[in-house]
């Protein structure tokens, strides 16, 4: 089947069976591959992405179900809350192996555009991503960081 997908600001025509999970098409037929390969069932979010703003576990969506969405991944170039939080997330040396913070990083930056000042109980409700190194407190400081910067730069 050919498909239409607009990833990253670029439209890709691909002739690829309709079921195939985006997280393959980006790896495996786009070469995009800081969105990571976790579990394989939408639990870790090491594959979330961003389709039309929202965060999107890619290991489980079809490409079918995303013709004429927008659909950004890490590598995209950064908008402001995205900037922001890999400033932030650099600032609190949130990273330490590194494997899920591309997904976390998409996920952050999908609760601070529906959420721009999070609590910490909003952050942990809203960010399900695994990360296997610990860093959650530093997640929920590079995120307030950012709330913080974005407010600020918004005044």
């Amino acid at each position: 089947m050919s498909i239409t997908l607009h990833i990253n600001g670029t439209s890709r025509s691909l002739d690829i069976e309709p079921e195939t999970p985006l997280l393959w098409v980006l790896r495996d037929e786009l070469g995009l591959t800081g969105t990571k390969f976790g579990c394989g069932v939408a639990s870790c979010g090491a594959c979330t992405v961003a389709v039309d703003g929202v965060a999107t576990r890619s290991c489980v969506m079809p490409i079918m179900a995303l013709e004429g969405k927008q659909i950004h991944t890490i590598e995209a170039e950064p908008d402001r809350i995205v900037a922001a939080l890999q400033a932030a997330w650099i600032q609190h040396q949130v990273p330490q192996c590194g494997y899920c913070q591309s997904g976390m990083i998409m996920a952050a930056a999908s609760l601070l555009r529906s959420n721009p000042q999070p609590s910490d109980a909003e952050i942990d409700a809203h960010i399900s991503n695994i990360c296997r190194c610990g860093t959650y407190q530093r997640i929920r400081a590079g995120i307030h960081s950012a709330a913080a910067q974005l407010k600020g730069s918004a005044a």
